[in-house]
């Protein structure tokens, strides 16, 4: 096709304003789905998409335009997510692009993912058309949204769409916008083969799927490849596009986008922001790719059942083929024995994690509470990461520790504006900004401890603003703080998986609490259970488990040995989602407890 009919935008939006719908109505008044195929989020195909009603994973599509002008135009289409969690997705779909779509709510305004994504879609050099939604409701206001765009962000909205998704209003004229707004992708098509891995995931039946944007050059079946980071050579076995559905195609051409299936089995063998040229042209320059992530949230996963570690070694490695953002390493805990540490961008993506690995792969795990990465500073001058508590040397060994800081973006409304100021005080922030983006709006930007963060700061944000309030934030430096690890001891023997690292000024409130709730949760034995908050070898706070006797061979004068067995065996069960540390049944609760010390 001539490029110059070919436009490959996405789309970027906050939370909840409209992305996925106006994918659906694109698709839908392109002709490109008929009625019996037509249903709600098309794109997302994920269980847990549909069931929390949020995009997690960028989806492709291509779909056809016949214009006003006589030409017949393609569309690459990309659908991104809207959480800060996921923001990763979006940033590698926006350098697979030429243009986006920014999709503002008519009634909401600008938010904070609003603002993040089109600074994004800025350094990305993409040409923005500002789009706004649900200009049907009551409550809708789009000169007052012009204006907000116009001031906040600086784009000019001449061009500004006026749609509603849900109904399809707006949706012809905005087909014609996209053509005369959004550029056509640049590289020619007789140029030596470039194209640029931005997603990959694993089928069961076909072996790693690539998803891949053709720079420059052209590929076809049966062409032989070269992927740049493994230094492997294969096949090109098929290549599709999603039309909305897995569609073959002969090839693609400079400026396309599409999947490529190689019979690839080795999934370490692809990575996502990778080169692929021809086998013959091996020296071929690299395109940029993307800047590796940095997890920011870190847990332990671990099977509840010791046979699944292979299990769940294998399922990892799946997921981080079709989640870059995503990192694991082995570690062994001394409560729970082998298990992966797991990095991830936020609370959001670590529950996702874990849930896509229950259901995906069928595992049944436990998971420690989450922690931060600190950066330990050594006599000798030496800085070591630490990402577990339980890794954390000895306080002799170390001069400081350093916490990382976030600057944290909040949008509001007037109204909410001192109880979010006093939320952020008592998570330890700095106050750098208050901005009136508007009269009723306001922005407050803060640094913040990401460990402040982690639990439940977003919960409490949207429950004192009623949900209004929208937040963004972006990893700023590590600074030095006072910071201790307290330990939690069970009749004497330290739970490492119970470790927190947290500031001395909290310490022993979090210790009273997390022990209290400890107590509550941990089953009386047959003997007397301590549990105790400790930092080094002072002890902060003390609980006491009083012991239970339940002699259940009482009614045992004589007889069989066989009928003792049987009653002791039955006292067994229910000890599946249990864990032995020592003498003492840990359930799942006391590792999730750590969380709920807050409450």
């Amino acid at each position: 096709m001539d490029q110059k009919l070919i436009r490959n935008f996405s789309i970027i939006a906050h939370i909840d304003h409209g992305k996925s719908t106006l994918a659906d109505r694109l698709l839908e008044m392109s002709g490109s789905v008929s009625d019996r195929e037509k249903k709600d989020r098309l794109l997302d195909n994920m269980d847990i998409e549909k069931e929390r009603g949020i995009t997690i994973k960028a989806q492709t599509v291509r779909l056809y335009y016949n214009a006003k002008d006589g030409n017949r135009y393609m569309f690459n289409l990309i659908d991104t997510p809207g959480h800060v969690d996921f923001s990763y997705e979006v940033s590698r779909s926006l350098a697979s692009c030429d243009g986006a779509l920014l999709v503002v709510d008519a009634s909401q305004g600008v938010e904070a993912q609003t603002l993040a994504n089109v600074y994004m879609a800025i350094d990305n050099d993409l040409e923005i058309l500002p789009v706004l939604n649900k200009v049907d409701l009551p409550h809708a206001d789009c000169d007052k949204v012009r204006t907000e765009i116009e001031d906040v962000i600086g784009i000019d909205t001449f061009d500004c769409g006026e749609i509603s998704a849900k109904t399809g209003l707006g949706i012809d004229d905005l087909f014609e916008k996209i053509v005369k707004v959004i550029p056509p992708p640049a590289g020619e098509i007789e140029a030596p083969l470039q194209g640029l891995i931005f997603d990959s995931w694993f089928d069961p039946y076909q072996g790693v799927v690539i998803l891949v944007r053709v720079v420059q050059g052209s590929l076809k079946k049966r062409d032989k490849v070269y992927l740049k980071h493994s230094d492997r050579e294969y096949e090109i076995l098929k290549v599709a596009v999603n039309a909305p559905f897995f569609t073959e195609v002969d090839g693609l051409h400079a400026g396309e986008v599409g999947m490529l299936i190689c019979g690839i089995k080795t999934i370490r063998d692809v990575k996502i922001g990778d080169t692929i040229v021809e086998h013959k042209k091996k020296d071929t320059p690299n395109l940029s790719g993307y800047e590796e992530v940095k997890p920011m949230v870190f847990c332990g996963v671990f099977p509840v059942d010791s046979p699944d570690y292979e299990i769940l070694k294998e399922s990892l490695e799946k997921l981080a083929l079709n989640d870059s953002s995503f990192t694991y390493e082995p570690e062994t805990s001394g409560a729970l024995g082998l298990g992966f540490r797991c990095g991830f961008l936020g609370l959001l993506h670590m529950n996702i994690i874990q849930e896509r690995l229950e259901r995906e792969f069928e595992l049944n795990l436990i998971s420690t509470a989450p922690s931060v990465s600190y950066q330990v500073v050594m006599e000798d001058g030496e800085i070591i990461d630490v990402d577990n508590p339980s890794d954390l040397p000895d306080s002799s060994l170390y001069t400081e520790i350093k916490e990382p800081i976030v600057e944290l973006s909040i949008h509001v409304p007037n109204d909410f504006v001192g109880a979010i100021i006093k939320l952020c005080e008592q998570r330890r922030g700095r106050q750098k900004e208050i901005r009136y983006i508007t009269e009723e709006r306001v922005q407050i930007i803060y640094d913040l401890p990401l460990s402040e963060m982690v639990f439940d700061f977003y919960d409490k944000l949207k429950g004192m603003s009623k949900g209004y309030a929208s937040m963004d934030y972006e990893f700023r430096d590590f600074e030095a703080s006072d910071l201790v690890k307290v330990d939690i001891l069970i009749n004497g023997d330290k739970v490492d998986a119970l470790s927190m690292i947290c500031h001395r000024s909290t310490s022993y409130y979090k210790g009273r609490d997390l022990t209290q709730k400890l107590q509550k949760i941990i089953n009386r034995q047959q003997f007397d259970v301590a549990i105790q908050a400790a930092i080094g070898a002072k002890i902060l706070s003390r609980e006491t488990v009083k012991a239970l006797r339940k002699n259940v061979l009482a009614k045992c004068y004589g007889g069989d040995i066989s009928r003792k067995r049987k009653l002791l065996e039955k006292q067994k069960e229910g000890k599946k989602r249990m864990k032995v540390v020592g003498n003492v049944e840990l359930p799942q609760e006391a590792f999730l407890a750590v969380l709920k010390v807050d409450e």
